[in-house]
């Protein structure tokens, strides 16, 4: 086997080590192209391609969370994951800890890790390496990053929650709730939300996002009712998908850009969170992609525009 169809057979697992660690596609894609030219650039051949470049893109990764991390002190808003669609890597026998990994929800949780705790819970609790093999990818000694583990996975469990749905009821109550989006049926919408649900919204400053603080099940029912079903009317639409290994939905508009994604919690039989990226530089990975403050604006038109007795409640 060639490096090249080494190094391709081994991408799919470079790119899901480098998402879990960064919550960005574009991060993760940079940090693989950047372990493929160490790799070529490199005199001799590893002993393990596996190892070797899970090790390259791991310090990579650690290098560029850093940095990031200081350009996010002064992000314009709350910051999220960028959505991912699918997963490119699979393994059976780890699908539990790999779709638990992707959540909005687990990769906020690895945010409150330092890069080095982010790095080995990945590469031990996910993808289940051994520690020598994390030892040599992140420059600590097997204590060391055993010490680390154990921070990491502790902090990561006081934030999960005791509960969580199973699959299909996550399905069942996603389809529920954009049903009763369709339809601005507050009531309908109200009944599936939390008591203490809350909207997040995440555009960077740079597209229409959720106001800030809209919390409880009456608020964001009317929230939803009022904004996503006027998205027909002007020829938008909310596209139900999984997002993050997760119920959720592309926006797009009228001419099928993408303006926004949406990704649902469910906890306890009720959607705990709501989550929308509508920052249009998160949202290139997934296609063309649209104005969402021209979509802001016509759907303001169609509201202003609509008999009295038809204005959703806002």
């Amino acid at each position: 086997m060639t490096r090249d169809e080494e190094f391709e057979e081994l991408r799919p697992l470079l790119f899901a080590i480098a998402y879990r660690i960064l919550g960005s596609v574009a991060e993760a894609e940079d940090a693989v192209q950047e372990t493929w030219l160490r790799y070529d650039a490199s005199a001799t051949q590893p002993v393990s391609a596996k190892a070797f470049l899970s090790a390259a893109v791991t310090r990579i990764s650690i290098d560029v969370l850093r940095s990031a991390r200081v350009r996010r002190e002064s992000y314009v808003g709350p910051w999220l994951p960028e959505p991912l669609l699918t997963d490119p890597y699979e393994d059976p026998a780890r699908s539990a800890e790999l779709a638990d990994s992707l959540s909005m929800a687990a990769l906020l949780l690895l945010e409150r890790l330092s890069p080095l705790e982010r790095a080995v819970f990945v590469l031990r609790d996910v993808f289940g390496f051994g520690f020598p093999e994390i030892a040599s990818a992140v420059g600590r000694s097997e204590v060391a990053c055993r010490q680390l583990a154990v921070r990491a996975r502790r902090h990561m469990d006081e934030g999960r929650p005791r509960f969580e749905a199973d699959r299909r009821e996550r399905e069942e109550l996603a389809a529920r709730f954009f049903d009763a989006v369709r339809d601005g049926d507050v009531d309908a919408l109200r009944e599936l939300l939390a008591a203490d649900v809350r909207v997040v919204g995440d555009g960077g400053g740079r597209a229409p996002a959720f106001a800030r603080g809209v919390i409880g099940a009456d608020n964001v029912a009317r929230l939803l009712a009022s904004n996503l079903p006027v998205f027909r009317e002007v020829d938008a639409s909310v596209e139900p998908r999984e997002v993050n290994g997760q119920p959720g939905a592309i926006l797009r508009d009228r001419a099928g850009g993408v303006v926004g994604t949406l990704t649902l919690d469910v906890l306890g039989g009720r959607i705990q969170t709501i989550r929308a990226v509508t920052s249009p530089d998160k949202l290139r990975h997934l296609g063309p992609v649209g104005d969402g403050w021209a979509v802001a604006r016509e759907i303001s038109r169609a509201r202003r525009s609509a008999p009295a007795s038809q204005r959703r409640p806002g």
